[in-house]
């Protein structure tokens, strides 16, 4: 909520800026960024000339000094610029209650019981670049700390999410017999109506578990990546349409966690090429199986045949 709060004020920055003609929210594509608070803050504190305010960008901005500076040609008028100084204040406000958020966050997750030393954890799969708002201790630390497995190693679950699923489930699995029982629990399976011996509906239940929802976020990430989770999705995709593909990939990423939070498994990727591979090879034992059903004998044809 407070960063919805702060998004907010960030949006009225924008308008007070465009109020006072100027365009900078349109030569930088983040005005929360060092370039951009800097030249906000300068403004609000009295500045007017556009090429010392342009002269604070960052070596790292795209934008040069001469573009920033003709879009900083504009009307400084007294209302606007108390507008700005106002979401400015309340913007700095809601970043110190964040911030103290994260504080209170990483005391309680250090009271916490150890299942693993920090020390233990292998190298990020991917690493990423900071984002705002984003807490200054090490969530990935943490959550393998408390948990006793690296939950980001799974394509899809990136830290924050790691850490929302051990929030939303604890790390004792124990709650659940088995993987069915913890998907069931999520209504990520199929919830088949089934009247006459007939089965009339095999949608899932509808459901406000916010694992589950945070699962979903997970499997909808798998649609672009290059892994043997990314393959399963799309083939669900491709089979089943995006959303049901999508809840499948889903279930996928549940069981996954199930078992590594259950028994400490340890999560591998064999890749896009091995997946699709192990894949034909299963659909061609199926295929074979009903050629030999019906009487019938499936024979490879050769690679590469010239007609």
């Amino acid at each position: 909520m407070l960063i919805e709060y702060a998004a907010a004020h960030v949006q009225h920055m924008q308008k007070a800026l465009t109020q006072m003609n100027l365009q900078l929210q349109h030569v930088i594509s983040d005005i929360t960024g060092w370039t951009g608070m800097k030249i906000i803050r300068s403004i609000v504190a009295g500045e007017r000339d556009r090429r010392r305010l342009a002269a604070l960008r960052d070596v790292r901005t795209k934008a040069n000094e001469e573009t920033i500076a003709k879009a900083l040609e504009g009307d400084y008028r007294a209302e606007h610029l108390f507008a700005l100084k106002q979401s400015l204040e309340l913007f700095d406000t809601y970043q110190k209650q964040i911030a103290g958020c994260h504080e209170q966050i990483e005391q309680h997750l250090k009271s916490l019981a150890t299942k693993a030393d920090s020390a233990e954890l292998q190298a990020a799969r991917k690493v990423k670049k900071k984002r705002r708002n984003q807490p200054e201790f090490s969530i990935r630390q943490q959550a393998f700390r408390i948990s006793g497995v690296d939950l980001t190693q799974i394509h899809g679950i990136d830290e924050t999410a790691a850490l929302s699923l051990i929030a939303e489930i604890g790390v004792d699995m124990n709650a659940w017999k088995t993987e069915k029982h913890f998907s069931s629990w999520l209504a990520l399976c199929p919830n088949n109506k089934i009247s006459g011996g007939k089965i009339l509906r095999r949608s899932t239940r509808k459901s406000a578990n916010r694992a589950r929802e945070i699962l979903q976020l997970c499997a909808q990430s798998l649609l672009n990546s290059h892994s043997a989770l990314g393959a399963y999705c799309r083939r669900m995709c491709g089979h089943l349409g995006k959303p049901k593909g999508i809840v499948a990939a889903a279930h996928k990423l549940a069981v996954l966690v199930y078992r590594m939070l259950k028994f400490g498994h340890q999560y591998t990727d064999i890749g896009q090429e091995r997946y699709e591979q192990q894949y034909k090879q299963r659909l061609l034992k199926r295929l074979a199986r009903k050629a030999h059903d019906l009487g019938f004998h499936l024979v490879p044809s050769p690679e590469n045949q010239v007609p």
